[in-house]
């Protein structure tokens, strides 16, 4: 699905993102929730130039913000986790964590608020289920450099989820200490 299709939950649901930030109350989104608070706060949720699917890596800078939002992982590649093929613009005033060849905006953080156009809250279990109910859209693209077939996701799985489990244990950190006690 995409936030601009018209479905009768997304306006509400981008209503409840603007009063949340309104508030500030520190707002959190993985892929297409980090399109729903692009929409929500003025951005644009547009075709990506090539689906992403699969495992991948993002680079973030090494100025102050990453290095908050980052800590030590600040300025070096990060392993993420894809499966999405339309993207969000910056909203007004978000500045830019992560990129990648394939996706200018991978990550975006505005105050104590993250979008994320990746999936790092990935286990195990989800990857296979996607796998298995997505492998046709996988299979479809997969001579795609951007893509990996349903094969590869899992067999990399043991390799790559403990270092972005890293990456989203620390997100998640600086995420939660914005929270108002």
């Amino acid at each position: 699905m995409s936030v601009n299709d018209p479905l009768p939950w997304i306006s509400p649901v981008c209503a409840l993102i603007r009063d949340a930030v309104a508030r500030n109350i520190p707002v959190i989104g993985h892929c297409l929730g980090g399109q729903l608070i692009s929409k929500a706060l003025g951005g644009q949720v547009t075709k990506n130039p090539v689906k992403e699917i699969g495992w991948g890596s993002a680079e973030s800078g090494d100025d102050a913000l990453a290095r908050h939002w980052l800590g030590d992982m600040a300025s070096a590649a990060s392993t993420i986790f894809q499966w999405h093929g339309e993207t969000f613009s910056l909203p007004p005033g978000a500045s830019r964590l992560f990129a990648n060849a394939y996706c200018a905006n991978q990550m975006y953080v505005l105050g104590p608020h993250l979008g994320m156009q990746c999936h790092v809250e990935m286990t195990p279990e989800m990857i296979a289920t996607w796998c298995e109910q997505w492998a046709d859209e996988a299979i479809a693209v997969a001579d795609q450099p951007s893509v990996q077939t349903p094969e590869e996701m899992l067999a990399q799985i043991s390799e790559r989820l403990p270092v972005m489990r890293q990456l989203s244990e620390q997100l998640y950190s600086v995420w939660i200490g914005g929270l108002q006690r």
